[in-house]
Parts: structure tokens; C-alpha cells; sequence
């Protein structure tokens, strides 16, 4: 399509059973609109051959070399030609009403630039009820996205222009790149919630890119010590994101310990040394 309103980004690494599920649910959206980019970052489990099923105009299919999940959702930007970007991982899927819905409350709401959505939870078939501190936020909600990852990359719609503004996904990371993104992101912009279920992710299954990096919060010291490198936060953020940053220090340390990785140990408390020497200049 010449111009779609929403680009969806689908990236994929041997997900092929998954993968068709997740085609599926965005194609038929009862929003007609979009153009959807499948990225394959170098799947050997015959993912090309399930594109052969699909003869719809508005698929686009990349067929990559594997470098990780960051660097094939920057393809799919990098191709996109939507005014609102949506991602959807491949283990996950839309509801048929998402884009539709989502482009009313775009309409409705023209201040806004980032909208997402409530979602629902499934593992191992099974629906999970969500905790309190899984509810989703609205507005300016850097300080709930630096205690956890409070939006899913499956559920937004984020207008174009703001990654000229906040940049691309961070390919150094492995996996936590959505939180180091949702760090830069909200830093700057209000987000609205969108109040419908309009994403269904599944979890529970061992190709997650989460069960192969155990310890992730060190992946989250390192965005939150680019994030505060980089001088772009105000007096307030500078502070909760120094703060969070040496208490994840010290759960890592602790952890670490435990593990006997003694030099992880030295590297981590003399990020704390160092952050005690700014909060000493305060």
C-alpha cells in the first residue's frame, strides 16, 4: 500500500507454528489500512515456506540473516511507511478490533503519540489473572516504567516521528530492549491507555528470549545507566532513575554472590561507588 495509516512490524526467529496464528490476526482486521512486515531474523525451521499461504498485497516478507530481535524490529522501521508503528511478537496475536479501535481513540485523542492497550494473559494454554502492579498506565509514567516494564511492545501504536526523536531499539541487548526503549520514551512523551483488551499473549514456552538470559537486571543497570549518561532527564527523573539504578546494583550484587561470580560482584559495586559520589555532590 502507497500510504497506510499503521505499519505492523512482526519480528520472528523459528516460530513458524506461532507465527501463522500471529499473520493471521492482523489480516483479518476489520481496520483495512495497513501494511504488515514480517522481519525473519535467519529462521532455519522453514518460516519462508509458510509465506507461500499468504497471497495478501499488504504482506511484507524480509527474509534476514539472525541478529536479534532489536535489529530486525529496526528493519521493519526502517521499511515502514505507516503514520502509527505497531509491533506484534510472533507468539502473540491481535483481536479483530484492535486497529480499528485503536485508530478511533488515535482520532479522538490527536495530542497523544503513543497508545496502547490492556491485554490478555495466556501460559501453556491457560488464561492468567494479572496482578495490582500489572495494571497498565496512562499519562506520564516514566517512574512506572522504570520499576517494571508496564507496557507491552504487542499492545502499542506509536506514531512514526518519535523514533527520530527517541532513536531505535537498542541492538547491544539481547533481550529488556522494550524496557531500555520504554525508559526513552516516556522520559519524553505521555502515553494513553487505550481501556480494551485488544492483544492476547501467550507465554510459558522455552524458546522465550527471557529464559535464555537469566539475571536480567543487568541488562536493566545498563539502560538505566545509558539513560542517565546521556543528560537528556530532568532534576526529578535524573534522581528516581540514580535511584533505581543503585537498588538494582545491589540485587544484583546479591544474586551475584550467591553465584560466586566474584568479578561480576567488584563490577557492580563500583557502579554503586560511583553513584554515591553524585548523590554526595547533590
Amino acid at each position: 500500500m502507497k500510504n497506510p495509516f499503521f505499519s505492523v512490524i512482526i519480528p520472528t526467529y523459528n516460530r513458524k507454528d506461532f507465527l501463522k496464528i500471529a499473520i493471521s490476526s492482523v489480516l483479518y482486521q476489520t481496520f483495512p489500512n495497513f501494511e504488515l512486515i514480517i522481519v525473519d531474523d535467519g529462521s532455519s525451521d522453514n518460516t519462508h515456506k509458510l509465506m507461500h499461504f499468504f497471497k495478501d498485497k499488504r504482506l511484507i516478507y524480509l527474509k534476514e540473516t539472525h541478529h536479534g530481535v532489536s535489529w530486525a524490529r529496526n528493519q521493519g522501521l526502517k521499511r515502514a511507511k505507516g503514520e502509527f508503528i505497531c509491533f506484534l511478537d510472533s507468539d502473540d496475536r491481535f483481536r479483530m478490533h484492535k486497529l480499528e479501535i485503536t485508530y478511533e481513540y488515535i482520532k479522538k485523542y490527536p495530542q497523544y503519540k503513543i497508545f496502547h492497550t490492556e491485554e490478555i494473559w495466556y501460559r501453556n494454554g491457560k488464561m492468567l489473572a494479572q496482578k495490582s502492579y500489572h495494571k497498565k498506565p496512562g499519562g506520564f509514567v516514566f517512574e512506572k516504567a522504570i520499576k517494571l516494564c508496564c507496557i507491552s511492545i504487542s499492545t502499542v501504536a506509536i506514531k512514526k516521528e518519535i523514533f527520530k526523536d527517541v532513536g531505535l531499539f537498542d541492538e547491544n541487548l539481547p533481550v529488556c530492549e522494550d524496557y531500555d526503549f520504554w525508559l526513552r520514551v516516556t522520559a519524553k512523551w505521555p502515553v494513553f491507555l487505550i481501556p480494551h483488551c485488544l492483544t492476547i499473549k501467550e507465554g510459558g514456552h522455552m524458546d522465550q528470549q527471557s529464559k535464555k538470559y537469566p539475571a536480567l537486571d543487568r541488562f536493566r543497570i545498563y539502560a538505566l545507566k545509558r539513560i542517565l549518561e546521556e543528560g537528556n532527564l530532568d532534576q526529578e527523573k535524573y534522581r528516581i532513575a540514580l535511584k533505581e539504578l543503585k537498588n538494582k546494583c545491589q540485587i544484583y550484587i546479591q544474586g551475584a554472590k550467591k553465584r560466586k561470580k566474584y568479578q561480576e560482584v567488584k563490577y557492580y559495586e563500583s557502579i554503586i561507588l560511583e553513584l554515591e559520589k553524585k548523590e554526595r555532590l547533590w
